[in-house]
């Protein structure tokens, strides 16, 4: 899988949504009173923050979802469902850096138990901690 690019989108977003804001924010202006209560005051809130709420349309530094940080979570959240966690103190300070390291090397297209593999036996060693896999 290749690398998402963050340096935000090849387009002008907030060009390409104007039209579509600019009826938004009309729409809430000419709003007729409404049964509801909470309407009234919603089309507030968005005509008074729109911008804030919409900041997302110009280049974002990272994406708009948190689809990649959910995936990279996933295969941890697997493994301490089936195995019903680590129950220690012990077992959870070993199991974190190894599930920081698995998804990394996976997503790099290296084995994901060669690297912890090496860089145990180099501390035993009493070697360096090599960087992980690029």
């Amino acid at each position: 899988m290749p690398r998402p690019n963050w340096d935000g989108p090849p387009v002008d977003l907030p060009a390409i949504h104007a039209d579509a804001l600019a009826k938004l924010r009309a729409a809430g202006e000419q709003a007729p009173p409404h049964d509801h209560a909470k309407t009234p005051a919603w089309a507030g809130e968005l005509l008074n923050d729109g911008d804030a709420l919409f900041q997302v349309l110009h280049p974002p530094a990272r994406p708009l979802t948190h689809t990649e940080a959910e995936r990279a979570r996933r295969h941890g959240v697997i493994v301490r469902t089936l195995s019903d966690g680590t129950r220690t103190a012990t077992g959870s300070r070993i199991f974190a850096p190894l599930a920081s390291v698995i998804d990394p090397c996976r997503k790099r297209g290296h084995s994901p138990w060669l690297y912890p593999q090496t860089a145990i036996a180099d501390r035993r060693a009493d070697r360096a901690l090599a960087p992980l896999p690029q």
